[in-house]
């Protein structure tokens, strides 16, 4: 498969990593539009939202999970944003499902 993100959960591509467990890994964005700006990536490839189901479903919950905790140990205290683009339309650029966390910085609506 030539996914870069299952590249990364594999070590074939370095990534700045800040937690891994058995079903995510996330790591620091390489062009970050925040002072905090991560992804939380699950490691099953699931290309996108479009393809979360009852057998599958559960990993979006232990995302949420992931980052209610990174977010704490980044002592994020004034809020955040998490995105999850779907899709060309959506801006997905990576067919791969994954969450960005930004934080420590005004974040606008509508984002544009």
């Amino acid at each position: 498969m030539d996914c870069i993100f299952c590249k990364i959960i594999a070590g074939e591509i370095p990534s700045n990593k800040i937690y891994e467990d058995e079903l995510v890994y996330a790591f620091h964005d390489i062009d970050p539009k925040a002072p905090v700006h991560f992804l939380v990536i699950p490691k099953e490839h699931i290309r996108s939202v479009l393809e979360i189901n009852g057998t599958n479903s559960a990993v979006v919950a232990h995302i949420y999970e992931v980052i209610a905790k990174l977010v704490k140990e980044l002592d994020v205290k004034d809020g955040y944003r998490v995105v999850t683009n779907v899709g060309e339309d959506g801006g997905q650029t990576v067919d791969h499902m994954h969450f960005h966390v930004l934080a420590k910085r005004n974040l606008a609506w509508p984002p544009g």
